[in-house]
């Protein structure tokens, strides 16, 4: 017979019987199983539809059961949204288990993949259920609050598009309400302790001891899930693990190949199933594990580890500036720019000349005649005085042209607190690999508002910075 599949829509009692809404797509002409199993969660808004394409190709090609179900509180499944709470995490498990008795699929055999909210879920789910031999995470967080709350600086632009979206395709439970509340009120604080239980760096231990082969793929200008977490969660893995950071904003760098449309990153998906969930050797094994594309157009790059190469270590002179007053410099608006960078190449851009130096700080980097490759973590220590009790910073890195125009390479929000106290603060910006062009060079800018965030500096206060110095990291 020749191989194909069929799908099937079933509704599937997930933890206390509530009804799960699924896809399901089994493979035909090859056997009567039992058969690897992959189980999807559906992303935060997403139905059960999302992975289809992917499901279908992977039961037709590689003969997996695949079962791609809307996640809790949403759509056409029941229950509430309880923002990957216990229950959500264990209706991966009770999937598992009915598609073992429902679905020729094999208990000995399970794998775990998503994007974004079905990524964060796999990873949880994996932690917890040690019948999952591999995970593949997606646009994926690993910690709640560094994601949405970063340096004590809230990411407002996705908390509103993620309150927005469970509103219109869910139903919001407890948890998701008291956390509106608590941002509504400016309480946001409040909302941390929620991030422990559904934060994958927090399971770090029993992932670990699981023996779970980890996939992550993520983008570096995600504006919800940023890379820096991910890169440091990638590091405490013990076991197998592969990570892919390449150019896109959030959940575009895979979203044609869930579709089943040709994509790089579910290519490797495949493969890292076939690999620790069938026990093919088909060599992903022996590949070097961390692959990244720069951010601005190029091929991937290999490392054996994250990398930590030679650096460059820029002097900052002091001076001083006024703060709660915008300039042009900005990190743009999540999901768009991204998108534009990772799709057409087009960089949240600056004209340095246009910078306000009386409202933000300007300094130049290296210029680099033949150019070079940034990879890794930019940091910063950074001295500073601010004159009331709280403000935010905001520091941008850029790519400089001869005529002054900027491309934002990386940046990062910074949270200060203490009128009048002199600290010295050590700050990583996101990680990067970026192409410098011949002669072109980097430009740091601190600024103190930006639209993408929460805002806490006071118009008609200063910031004062003194000696400083920025590193960046080139492979």
């Amino acid at each position: 017979m020749v191989p194909g599949h069929q799908i099937s829509y079933r509704s599937i009692p997930g933890v206390g019987g509530t009804v799960l809404k699924a896809l399901v797509v089994e493979p035909t002409g090859q056997g009567s199983g039992p058969f690897p199993l992959l189980v999807m969660p559906s992303s935060w808004a997403v139905p059960n539809i999302e992975y289809v394409g992917a499901a279908a190709k992977l039961a037709k090609q590689s003969g997996y059961v695949v079962v791609s179900y809307t996640s809790r509180g949403f759509w056409d499944s029941g229950g509430q949204i309880d923002v990957a709470g216990p229950e959500t995490v264990g209706d991966v498990s009770k999937v598992i288990d009915w598609a073992i008795a429902n679905a020729h699929a094999d208990g000995t055999k399970v794998g775990a993949a998503g994007i974004s909210y079905g990524a964060g879920q796999s990873l949880l789910a994996a932690a917890n259920d040690r019948r999952i031999k591999a995970a593949a995470a997606l646009s994926t967080w690993t910690d709640l609050a560094r994601s949405l709350y970063p340096n004590s600086t809230v990411n407002k632009q996705a908390v509103e598009v993620l309150l927005a979206a469970g509103k219109v395709t869910g139903r919001p439970g407890p948890v998701l309400v008291e956390a509106e509340d608590a941002y509504r009120d400016g309480r946001f604080w409040e909302v941390v302790p929620i991030s422990a239980e559904r934060s994958a760096a927090s399971k770090i231990a029993q992932i670990n001891a699981n023996g779970t082969a980890v996939m992550l793929g993520n983008a570096w200008n995600d504006g919800m899930f940023a890379p820096g977490q991910i890169a440091d969660f990638y590091g405490e893995l013990t076991g197998p693990k592969r990570l892919m950071l390449s150019p896109g904003d959030h959940a575009t760098a895979e979203l044609f190949g869930a579709a089943g449309l040709p994509n790089e990153i579910w290519e490797s998906v495949g493969r890292w199933f076939d690999r620790y969930v069938k026990g093919t050797a088909n060599g992903i094994d022996a590949e070097q594990p961390v692959q990244l594309k720069p951010n601005n157009g190029g091929e991937w790059k290999k490392f054996g580890a994250w990398p930590n190469g030679n650096a460059d270590t820029v002097q900052l002179d002091g001076r001083k500036i006024a703060a709660g007053q915008g300039t042009v410099a900005d990190s743009g608006t999540i999901l768009l720019s991204g998108a534009l960078q990772g799709f057409l190449n087009i960089p949240t851009g600056v004209s340095l000349p246009f910078v306000d130096r009386n409202v933000a700080g300007v300094w130049s980097g290296p210029q680099y005649p033949r150019g070079a490759t940034l990879a890794g973590t930019p940091k910063l220590k950074l001295q500073v005085t601010p004159s009331a009790e709280t403000t935010t910073l905001f520091a941008y890195l850029y790519e400089v042209g001869p005529l002054g125009l900027g491309a934002l390479i990386t940046h990062k929000p910074i949270k200060v607190t203490g009128a009048g106290r002199t600290q010295t603060l050590d700050v990583e910006l996101e990680p990067t690999v970026w192409n410098v062009g011949w002669g072109n060079r980097t430009a740091l800018v601190i600024d103190t508002v930006d639209p993408r965030y929460l805002t806490e500096s006071t118009r008609g206060s200063t910031v004062t910075f003194g000696p400083s110095s920025l590193t960046v990291p080139k492979a």
